[in-house]
């Protein structure tokens, strides 16, 4: 087992694996940047170490500094967290080899899920179904309209690279294809340095649902259960719970089943989820993400099986221990991301938090580096907190969610609470009859 973990994040996740890493008896290493030097991971933390100025391209994207942090703390390995370098195989392949062992998948399963074109492909011949549309980069408009005109508008047109709906472009008619397609290119060239774009099938009333799964890389696999993600503004999700009211249990057990076998084939190690479409009873991938979801303490909830310790027992080389029958899957989690924004306008709310209480009480858990007096920076995602709440039942979740929102108090700065009271109350919300476009007709009114 390590002795010592290097954590290459910020904010709640790094503060998150720190906890994990504490409750294994593993010592920590926060790396910040001058932005972070009161930030709670790094007071926690049993080292730390400054590794630039506030821009995250010359602090938490700064993979020398990094490296020189963990070989100056002797430290045995990097965990990632989510975002930032978590899904970069370039950093992955240096952290190897280096000597250090990274906290994830191989490089090369990151490198061909960070490739949506070569990950469609994979999952296919591994057994998974995709949405209709090509299975490489689009040359001209020319083709594109042929395409389209195959499979039936509305078509959408995504990067080849990156996420996070960078790029991606819907498009409903013929005569919109030219436009669509050089901004979608000149986006995902901006964004991720690869101009290429590929169509997909636009499906209008889907769901978002995916799978978080674990394995081994020696064969063993399982999965714990789904993740409802369908409430997003700009691809952006907001709220997220398990199970979802939309699928039934053969579905779920059947879905869960052809993952398992397509991750045992594909031969992957680490925690992944596999994201899918979920339209007239039918499921379609979309993509993996090689790395710890955002969304994960919801599976926390509802299986009590802790994830990053399980992360990190894999990377050190343990098998599985825990098999498909083992996982219990009890009652219902929902969670709400709160973000540092305007709850009307989502405008950035940088700034001192004044006063921060966070919601207690039974099956609450609230994931956050807040405290008062805390200064949120201007530079970095938005994200402050999660409210996550378990219940026996949905609607038991449901009023558990209410009370906690209530009673989270931060002060000093805007935050999303006031909209995600609102959407919690809604009639669609609470029949769980909503899929990924009615958040954004929600907040248009």
């Amino acid at each position: 087992m390590f002795d010592k973990i290097l954590i290459a994040n910020r904010g709640e996740i790094a503060l998150r694996v720190h906890r994990a890493c504490r409750e294994m008896g593993i010592k920590t290493v926060a790396v910040h940047s001058s932005a972070d030097a009161d930030a709670m991971h790094v007071r926690l933390a049993d080292e730390s170490v400054c590794i630039g100025p506030p821009s995250a391209k010359d602090s938490y994207l700064n993979i020398p500094a990094i490296i020189s942090a963990a070989e100056v703390t002797n430290a045995d390995a990097i965990h990632p967290g989510y975002g930032f370098l978590a899904e970069n195989p370039g950093f992955a392949d240096i952290v190897e080899e280096h000597g250090f062992v990274f906290i994830g998948p191989h490089p090369n399963h990151i490198r061909m899920m960070g490739d949506k074109l070569a990950a469609k492909s994979a999952v296919k011949a591994a057994g998974l179904p995709v949405v209709a549309g090509c299975d490489q980069a689009l040359v001209n408009a020319n083709e594109a309209r042929r395409l389209a005109e195959s499979i039936g508008y509305p078509v959408l047109l995504k990067p080849a690279a990156g996420g996070g709906g960078t790029g991606m472009k819907v498009v409903r008619e013929p005569g919109a294809m030219n436009d669509a397609l050089v901004a979608a290119r000149t986006e995902a060239k901006a964004s991720f340095g690869n101009g290429d774009v590929f169509m997909e099938k636009f499906l209008r009333s889907a769901r978002h649902i995916e799978i978080q799964v674990l394995a081994d890389g020696q064969g063993n696999v399982v999965h714990l259960g789904e993740r409802d993600c369908s409430l997003q503004r700009r691809h952006q999700k907001l709220v997220e719970e398990t199970p979802s009211p939309a699928v039934n249990a053969a579905d779920r057990d059947a879905l869960g089943e052809t993952v398992v076998t397509a991750v045992r084939r594909l031969g992957y190690r680490g925690v992944g989820t596999v994201e899918f479409l979920y339209a007239d009873g039918a499921f379609y991938f979309i993509e993996m993400n090689t790395r710890l979801q955002v969304e994960h303490p919801v599976t926390e909830m509802v299986t009590g099986i802790d994830l990053v310790r399980e992360q990190i027992l894999v990377a050190a080389g343990r098998r599985l221990d825990l098999e498909q029958g083992d996982i219990a899957f009890q009652g219902h989690a929902i969670e709400c991301r709160v973000n540092a924004e305007h709850p009307v306008t989502f405008a950035p709310s940088p700034g001192e938090v004044t006063t921060y209480h966070a919601p207690g009480g039974l099956g609450v858990r609230v994931d956050s580096a807040l405290y008062s007096g805390y200064r949120v920076p201007p530079y970095y995602d938005s994200l402050v907190a999660k409210v996550v709440v378990h219940g026996t039942t949905r609607n038991e979740c449901l009023m558990r969610l209410r009370r906690a929102l209530e009673e989270c108090v931060i002060d000093g700065i805007a935050t999303t609470i006031p909209l995600h009271l609102q959407l919690i109350s809604s009639n669609e919300f609470v029949d769980g009859a909503y899929d990924i476009n009615w958040l954004e007709k929600f907040i248009a009114g």
